[in-house]
């Protein structure tokens, strides 16, 4: 049986299309797609994220615990701070991507320090078994998912309808920086400039038991600047255009960040060991087998997961693994991992449909 977080009812309202997604019934379209998407891109767009899952990681040694499971460096996060990260598995593959929050200390008992781990929906029971088998610390792992609302209130004017529900300075919030305070009146809410839209904005963590007030708050703050609600469609088209890495597609348990174009969040020199650290030192040092690169179409015809790249001889040299027609180019776009031989930028390679083969060209990342 799906999961349905606290903004369903107000979704099926508001005429959207509702469909299962990592075990919760989740908004796909509203109006539609395209329009969503330009939405976000040139206005606003209110999206329902509360499907994530949120761990707390709290402890005298938390900070030990973060280190071994995350392939970034939490020695740089101080409170107030977020960190894109991923949780390598032992074989040089990723168990999931995430975001590591540093909390503040006055949540903390002397000598200890917390965590907020964001983690994927599909993704929040294999986390925490992974997570809690790593656990030989003195810390405490905290699963606060089912009591946590997530909104995203993306798009170039998002801090300007933010400014007149809260008092918190949120154009002194740094990208992946964080604040708490009182948004519409709800208290302890934290308030993150991250996204998964290419566009400033925040994302606003708080109680699930007041999602209605904060629903109702950003949404008539947001008619005067033509907010949008906006569905996992737009989330995908948005997130593709800026070559932002998807779990089960771009990323999963047998492929390297490394190859995915996330070597920069891979601290191998980190004093700290993890998971996969001696792999990823090689890949470094040797490179990867296939590289994921972008590609353009030079017809109309859309490249979808699975399909095959071929060099123009016809031979397979890679496959897409994330495709879509980009409602801001007006082209149809793809991700994809091809033999890093044939992986540079401006080569015509071909895409195969059943048994016919389509023209395109590798381009450079991000699509817009």
């Amino acid at each position: 049986m799906t999961k349905r977080t606290k903004f369903y009812d107000i979704h099926v309202e508001a005429g959207a299309k509702m469909v299962p997604f990592a075990g919760y019934d989740m908004p796909v379209v509203y109006t539609s797609i395209g329009e969503e998407h330009l939405g976000v891109r040139n206005a606003v767009g209110l999206f329902d994220v509360s499907h994530m899952g949120q761990f707390i990681v709290r402890g005298k040694e938390a900070y030990d615990l973060v280190q071994k499971v995350s392939s970034n460096d939490a020695s740089k996060l101080s409170p107030g701070k977020a960190q894109y990260s991923c949780l390598p598995n032992d074989k040089g593959g990723v168990v999931d991507d995430l975001i590591v929050y540093r909390l503040f200390d006055d949540q903390c008992s002397d000598g200890e320090q917390a965590y907020m781990l964001v983690v994927n929906a599909s993704n929040i029971e294999k986390d925490w078994k992974w997570i809690s088998k790593a656990n030989t610390f003195d810390t405490e792992l905290i699963d606060i998912s089912d009591k946590t609302s997530l909104l995203a209130l993306q798009g170039p004017k998002a801090l300007k309808i933010m400014k007149t529900l809260t008092q918190v300075n949120v154009d002194d919030i740094p990208f992946y920086n964080f604040k708490k305070g009182t948004v519409a009146g709800i208290e302890n809410v934290l308030i993150s400039a991250t996204g998964y839209t290419g566009e400033g904005g925040v994302e606003l963590y708080f109680d699930e038991s007041r999602s209605d007030q904060m629903w109702e708050a950003l949404s008539k703050a947001g008619e005067s600047e033509g907010l949008v609600l906006a569905g996992l469609g737009a989330r995908d088209t948005l997130r593709l255009e800026k070559a932002y890495c998807l779990y089960g597609h771009e990323l999963d348990d047998v492929t390297s960040p490394i190859a995915a174009g996330l070597g920069w969040i891979v601290k191998t020199k980190k004093v700290d060991d993890f998971y996969s650290k001696s792999i990823f030192a090689s890949e470094r040092e040797e490179g990867t087998p296939r590289k994921l690169v972008g590609i353009i179409m030079d017809d109309r015809r859309i490249p979808r997961q699975g399909y095959e790249l071929c060099d123009m001889s016809e031979n397979v040299i890679g496959t897409i693994t994330s495709g879509t027609m980009s409602p801001s180019l007006d082209v149809p776009i793809g991700l994809g991992y091809i033999d890093t031989a044939h992986k540079s930028v401006g080569s015509s390679i071909l895409l195969k449909i059943r048994k016919k083969y389509y023209p395109a060209k590798i381009v450079k990342l991000p699509f817009v």
